[in-house]
């Protein structure tokens, strides 16, 4: 076994340390300059989140907010899902690599689990699936904000969530393990469409209701949402959005715009 190494970085977050940090203090220096908001966000503690996976000038700062909730609870492993963009394939797929690497340093990669859920759910593991943005970009945050818990990459392309879910139900009955779940939304529709479409998830999400995504929601990662949500609410999670935008809010072009949204999921 090998390293998973980088992929994006340099295109989807930056490939150098130091910008990566200064990123990420930018977020919390706007987080810190809306008082109300920060203090509700240091309410709030969960160990599941639902995070986006654009390139960082656009998604970065909702991602964060997820992650520095995330970090409070301290988990020893995050297991990471996201949607295949690269190939397809069918199933989910589990990088069997040592170590994950990061412009910060390398994340150790919880081979136990690793085996444990290959064995547990008859996961393959095909490495032209991991060089995967949707669980890369979530890396260098993992890393700055937990820089000694271990990792685990999952990767879907052509699955049900009713294959997802069960490996969702079995990690939350692990102690000291978190699970984030990779998804943007609306895909190049004008700013009023994106937030009309984007309503129907965030909804959704909120209510833990599996069936409004199927009225218009437009998640690339429709299936993680899809077995979070159901197992979210047959554990008796609830969920709450943490942020909302577009890709207009960093670029200001609103004829073509990608939406993006960040929730956590607690025990009540």
């Amino acid at each position: 076994m090998n390293n998973r190494s980088m992929s994006v970085a340099g295109s989807f977050y930056p490939a150098d340390a130091n910008e990566i940090i200064e990123m990420i203090d930018q977020y919390n220096i706007i987080l810190q300059s809306h008082p109300d908001t920060l203090q509700r966000f240091d309410t709030l503690s969960g160990d599941a989140v639902i995070v986006p996976h654009a390139g960082w000038i656009y998604s970065g700062f909702t991602a964060n907010i997820a992650f520095r909730i995330l970090a409070k609870s301290k988990p020893r492993t995050i297991v990471v899902i996201g949607p295949s963009h690269r190939v397809g394939f069918e199933g989910i797929s589990i990088a069997d690599n040592l170590h994950y690497q990061t412009p910060l340093g390398d994340l150790a990669i919880n081979d136990s689990l690793v085996d444990d859920l290959k064995d547990r759910f008859s996961l393959p593991y095909f490495p032209e699936a991991h060089h995967e943005h949707s669980t890369e970009v979530q890396m260098p945050f993992i890393k700055y904000y937990l820089p000694n818990t271990k990792v685990v990459e999952l990767v879907y392309a052509y699955a049900q969530p009713s294959f997802v879910k069960p490996i969702i139900d079995y990690l939350l009955t692990l102690q000291e393990t978190a699970i984030v779940i990779s998804t943007d939304l609306s895909h190049y529709h004008s700013l009023k469409d994106a937030q009309q479409l984007d309503s129907i998830c965030l909804e959704a999400i909120h209510e833990e209701n599996t069936a409004t995504l199927d009225q218009g929601c437009e998640a690339c990662g429709m299936i993680g949402v899809k077995a979070m949500l159901e197992a979210a609410k047959q554990k008796g999670l609830k969920s709450t959005i943490l942020d909302y935008r577009t890709s207009a809010d960093a670029s200001g072009n609103t004829s073509r715009v990608v939406g993006y949204m960040s929730a956590l999921f607690y025990e009540s």
